[in-house]
């Protein structure tokens, strides 16, 4: 019993030095962006901003343009949010519950995607979006998500992999009888499936607003100047006030925020979908 506890005591010791170290990058950066560059650096260090220097976030507000680098990456996380959870679950839905010729080849070509990194497919892609006419706009950045695709850090291959495991553990008996009674496979999808579906869709929902929120390569590749996103624009913001690491951490703060308050409020989704991550098929 003695050893028992002993191990428990060990144990959340561990995990909260653990804890305690993943924290402290984080903790760095905000304290970082509400001080002076001299006191950031300062030895030995100091946790508490004396003063605190709220001007970073003004000074870097006014030195680049964060409200429209804001509003061009909320576009597309709202396209790729909508058009993945939409396209990938019906897809995921004919892979779990429809019978079709070539089903399990499709599947199997379909997992195989996953395993190329965008760096092979760049250029193929970025080639073909300039054939078209295309590049310069946010199209190539969108229209993916439409077509159960994803981002460079957001693969839709994997979301329909997600939630065609999901689909497949649902009883068949909870859609017999809709179609005794004439109901078609997208009365079935949207009637019953769907919304018995939620949190996978909403991790689903989370990882492509993740994998888009952080992407770069897509939008350095693809999007205008005025079209930049946050990722973009910060590196650029980076590059012109590298020596000016007060605003700079400003700026670095002002764009993880918003991701800290989904993690915030949609961990039990993140854990959840860790777990159905490892569903057997």
């Amino acid at each position: 019993m003695k050893a028992k506890r002993l191990k428990r005591i060990l144990l959340y010791f561990i995990l909260i030095g653990s804890s305690i170290l993943m924290v402290i990058p984080f903790v760095w950066l905000v304290r970082s962006s509400l001080m002076t560059t001299l006191q950031i650096f300062k030895s030995p260090i100091e946790w508490i901003p004396k003063p605190f220097a709220w001007e970073n976030y003004t000074n870097a507000l006014k030195a680049a343009p964060f409200a429209k680098y804001f509003l061009n990456t909320s576009i597309l996380v709202i396209n790729a949010v909508i058009g993945v959870t939409f396209t990938a679950s019906l897809a995921g839905f004919a892979f779990a519950r429809l019978p079709f010729p070539g089903k399990k080849i499709l599947f199997y070509i379909l997992l195989s995607t996953m395993m190329l990194p965008f760096t092979v497919t760049m250029i193929p892609l970025y080639v073909t979006w300039s054939d078209l006419g295309l590049v310069g706009s946010r199209l190539p950045l969108m229209v993916p998500a439409w077509l159960g695709g994803g981002t460079a850090l957001s693969s839709g291959a994997f979301s329909i992999f997600l939630l065609r495991q999901f689909f497949s553990t649902m009883p068949v008996a909870l859609e017999e009888a809709a179609y005794i009674d004439g109901a078609t496979p997208f009365y079935v999808y949207k009637k019953i499936i769907v919304p018995l579906s939620k949190p996978a869709l909403i991790v689903v929902g989370i990882n492509t607003f993740l994998g888009t929120w952080n992407d770069f390569l897509g939008p350095i590749l693809y999007l205008k100047e005025d079209q930049y996103t946050l990722s973009v624009g910060l590196s650029t913001f980076k590059n012109n006030y590298y020596a000016s690491w007060d605003m700079l951490m400003a700026a670095s703060t002002m764009v993880i925020l918003p991701v800290i308050i989904i993690f915030f409020f949609a961990q039990k989704y993140f854990i959840e979908g860790i777990a159905l991550s490892g569903m057997k098929g």
